[in-house]
């Protein structure tokens, strides 16, 4: 990552906190960062769903990190968590983690192609 990227990659968290301190967020997006999941591409995975979240400025969205979920052979996973449900996704890419922002937290539709 480029300085500039690194400066806002902060600055989303920064808001996140924000948004944490006295807001229930509508939906909580977890990447697993466990070493496994680093090692098939969590890292780009987690930074497109924050640029896809500040782009669309979804404030009441939080993307947060986790370790291994125990799947290896699945990762990268992201867990979409609604007060209705938890949709567990894996073998994530970027271009996944655009359109579970965009189909499922936005329009409300469940990816089941990607669902573990």
């Amino acid at each position: 990552m480029k300085i500039e990227e690194l400066r806002k990659l902060r600055e989303k968290v920064r808001e996140d906190l924000k948004l944490r301190e006295g807001i229930e967020p509508r939906v909580k997006i977890i990447v697993s960062m466990g070493t496994s999941g680093i090692a098939a591409g969590a890292r780009e995975v987690l930074k497109a769903l924050l640029d896809e979240v500040a782009k669309r400025e979804l404030k009441d969205v939080i993307v947060l990190q986790t370790g291994e979920k125990g799947l290896a052979s699945a990762e990268p996973i992201v867990e979409v968590v609604t007060k209705e449900a938890t949709i567990t996704y894996g073998r994530v890419t970027p271009e996944i983690a655009r359109k579970i922002v965009i189909e499922h937290v936005i329009n409300g539709r469940v990816l089941s192609e990607y669902v573990i």
